[in-house]
């Protein structure tokens, strides 16, 4: 089952079925959230309790799009209580094109660079056996709500930023019940745009390139995902595409387990308070950045994946930056 979440032509805010150009409108709730969190009241699955509050009301999905309607599949009314975080180095396709970018002397096969150890450790030990505690992988914070771009909407790229480059990957989505126990809601397709010149210049700067604004969606794949999924990420300017390419995720694809992940991410308890939601950004196989491609302001970022449906897309447009240097003030 997929979901989505978007506004009517009212404005309120609702959650659908997709099943095929229609959209069969949820009862009861108005909000991916509000659902998690009924199914746990419920003690039900989300697929089930979904197809309970299945209403003979439908919406057309494609003018849902069109209209600018789609809202990312889950969110939190206050976005201060919705954390994204990511993962790195934890896919197989991953190696040569994360080694490239962050070995200092093109050419050096000397010394390994860290990227690889990671990537040689996830290998070696990022799929324990159920129950049991894998490698670490590498990990990210992106920020809270108000970093996530809808589906459709531009990603800012600040004035202070030196590149603005897609990661296509999926994204794990997670409800924090009354036990504070995570509880999976699903997946979706992701953006996770970084600034990759800023981290070619030292690996240490990774935290300062993955403070920007990400995007997911527009459906959520309830449950896990395929072993094999195979997706296409397109960049297009002025209509034009300028480069294209195949990539490979899903946990065959993997050198971490989705568990692995999972663990690694939720064990740091005071992340952890009821009610909250949580995207993690799963990893990438390859970027446009790796191949000397270098975004522009009004290009268009097209990431798909068969199995998710309806593909991301997201413009990028530059935002000036809202404090200058001495612009903190004393009290």
């Amino acid at each position: 089952m997929r979901l989505i979440q978007y506004r009517d032509l009212h404005g309120q805010r609702r959650v659908g079925i997709v099943n095929g150009a229609s959209i069969q409108v949820l009862g009861e709730v108005g909000t991916m959230r509000e659902l998690g969190l009924l199914a746990i009241a419920r003690n039900t699955g989300l697929e089930r309790l979904a197809q309970l509050l299945n209403t003979d009301q439908c919406e057309d999905y494609a003018a849902i799009l069109a209209e600018g309607r789609i809202l990312a599949p889950l969110d939190h009314p206050d976005p201060a209580h919705c954390r994204v975080s990511g993962a790195g180095t934890t896919h197989l396709g991953s190696a040569t094109t994360r080694d490239k970018m962050h070995r200092r002397i093109e050419g050096d096969e000397l010394d390994k660079t860290d990227t690889q150890l990671m990537i040689e450790w996830g290998i070696a030990g990022g799929r324990p056996a159920p129950g049991s505690v894998g490698v670490q992988p590498e990990w990210f914070y992106k920020g809270d709500g108000h970093c996530i771009v809808a589906p459709g909407q531009p990603l800012p790229r600040p004035d202070f930023a030196l590149d603005g480059g897609e990661e296509p990957e999926i994204v794990g989505l997670y409800l924090i019940d009354d036990a504070l126990c995570p509880r999976r809601l699903g997946f979706a397709i992701g953006n996770e745009f970084s600034d990759h010149v800023m981290e070619r210049r030292n690996y240490l700067y990774q935290g300062h390139s993955k403070l920007r604004h990400c995007a997911f969606g527009p459906e959520l794949l309830v449950g896990l995902p395929p072993a094999h999924l195979t997706g296409m990420t397109r960049i297009r300017r002025r209509g034009r595409v300028i480069w294209e390419q195949e990539f490979l995720t899903g946990p065959d694809n993997m050198c971490h387990s989705i568990e692995n992940l999972e663990y690694h991410t939720f064990k740091y308890a005071h992340l952890l308070h009821a009610g909250d939601v949580h995207a993690h950004f799963m990893g990438a196989a390859n970027l446009s950045f790796a191949y000397s491609v270098r975004t522009e302001d009004g290009d268009s970022i097209e990431i798909s994946i068969p199995d998710f449906g309806a593909p991301l897309v997201n413009g990028i447009q530059h935002v000036p930056s809202t404090l200058r240097p001495g612009g903190v003030k004393p009290l």
